[in-house]
């Protein structure tokens, strides 16, 4: 099966970061990862290859190096498996003029317009009681489209097209059906978790989604453009999968998808808690001196898409540094430190991605933004300040950022993946 199908199965499965680690879960166990548990104490083998969730919605899996750990150091790939999106909110029945409808709270930076006329479905995780009242938690996905967010026509709206706001309190309540007398959305809950899990008799609590039902596409007349929600940053964690199945197990080596980034990642299951902190922990063996020493040898690569220079809208680029989609994968910059690369990671970048025996030269693009526009933020600096690691800061280059469907190149898609597998598989990256 080709990356691209592969990635787009992936894709379309994981409507929520819960379903997106779900997925890593079923992939890791299939090619031979043994799963653990936070709750006991883990008895690791040099060599051996394992994998944990955290919150349902986090994700790390890890080689353990059979070379000391203070001689090679961890690589670390990071990304996270959160999208920006609406939200159901907990009390979210609305009836309006005979329509029962979903108040929605948005989840990160969304961009707005895209969501309306979209067949939309809802997924996530459910918290219930079963029949003997023992509380258990579950995913949910409708998997077929029950709500849409109509657009006001224009007739009605004749300066639509001149920059109207949206206002997603008051505009943005999702439809789901003609309202009948005693509609609620938790018995509609209950009815659908009851299809995979009958003993559920009560749904107490929820975190929701709506996403779009349209499948993922390869577009373009030589089908060169990838086109899918939730590019990012799926992307990066799928990317990263692929690598750390390749990898090499004389060096240790993590693959990180935090929950969160969106909104910040300062929550136990973000970058800036203490996940990947306390996985070092339990790998390091030996005094404080050890794992210091185990970091100053390390290298994490945060991964998560960049801004491909959009076509109409080009002057929003600075003029050299406007990475083009199929052009390669971008290492991007910043003066604040908002990105973490530095010259010398970056340098450890462009090292992997030349030609040497045996492999091709993969083509790099470099992004900093116009200096007089701000850029978004990574987990790459949050990482390297909580634990001490150096970093750099890469990616795919996009078309739509944060909509509710994003495009990227099929050929960046690849180049990327070759780039983290080298990542994971040399056995000296020391500067």
């Amino acid at each position: 099966m080709s990356l691209t199908r592969k990635f787009a199965d992936f894709l379309d499965a994981s409507p929520t970061p819960y379903h997106a680690c779900e997925n890593l879960s079923l992939l890791f166990a299939a090619e031979g990862f043994t799963r653990l548990d936070e709750n006991t104490r883990w008895q690791l083998e040099p060599g051996k290859k394992y994998f944990f969730t955290r919150g349902d919605s986090s994700f790390a899996a890890f080689v353990v190096g059979e070379r000391p750990l203070e001689e090679t150091g961890v690589r670390i790939i990071g990304a996270h498996t959160d999208s920006p999106c609406l939200k159901i909110k907990p009390n979210a029945d609305r009836v309006t003029k005979g329509y029962h409808q979903l108040g929605v709270a948005v989840y990160g930076g969304a961009l707005l317009a895209p969501w309306f006329d979209r067949d939309l479905s809802i997924a996530g995780r459910v918290t219930y009681l079963d029949g003997e009242g023992a509380l258990k938690a579950a995913l949910v996905n409708f998997g077929r489209a029950v709500a849409l967010i109509p657009s006001l026509a224009i007739h009605l709206d004749r300066s639509a097209n001149e920059g109207r706001a949206i206002n997603p309190q008051t505009q943005m309540n999702a439809i789901l059906q003609h309202a009948p007398a005693d509609a609620r959305f938790a018995d509609i809950l209950l009815n659908e978790l009851q299809q995979s899990h009958p003993e559920a008799v009560e749904v107490l609590d929820y975190n929701l989604s709506f996403y779009d039902t349209q499948p993922s596409a390869t577009v373009g007349l030589k089908d060169e453009l990838f086109v899918g929600a939730r590019l990012d940053n799926l992307a990066s964690c799928f990317l990263g999968a692929e690598a750390m199945l390749n990898a090499n197990t004389d060096v240790t080596s993590i693959l990180i998808c935090n929950d969160h980034e969106e909104i910040g990642s300062n929550t136990d299951l973000g970058a800036q808690g203490p996940m990947l902190g306390e996985l070092i922990d339990r790998l390091v063996s030996g005094d404080a001196q050890s794992r210091q020493l185990t970091l100053r040898r390390s290298l994490m690569l945060s991964v998560d898409n960049a801004h491909g220079v959009h076509p109409n809208f080009a002057d929003k680029h600075d003029d050299k540094h406007g990475p083009l989609l199929n052009a390669g994968p971008v290492v991007k910059f910043d003066a604040n430190q908002s990105y973490a690369t530095g010259a010398d990671t970056a340098a450890l970048v462009r090292w992997l991605a030349r030609a040497a025996e045996g492999r091709e030269a993969i083509p790099l693009q470099s992004f900093i933004m116009r200096a007089d526009m701000r850029c978004g933020s990574t987990i790459g600096p949050i990482t390297s300040a909580e634990i001490g690691v150096r970093a750099v800061d890469l990616g795919i280059p996009t078309f739509g950022m944060h909509s509710i469907r994003e495009t990227a190149g099929v050929s960046d898609l690849e180049q990327m993946a070759s780039l983290l597998t080298r990542f994971v598989s040399v056995t000296d990256i020391s500067l």
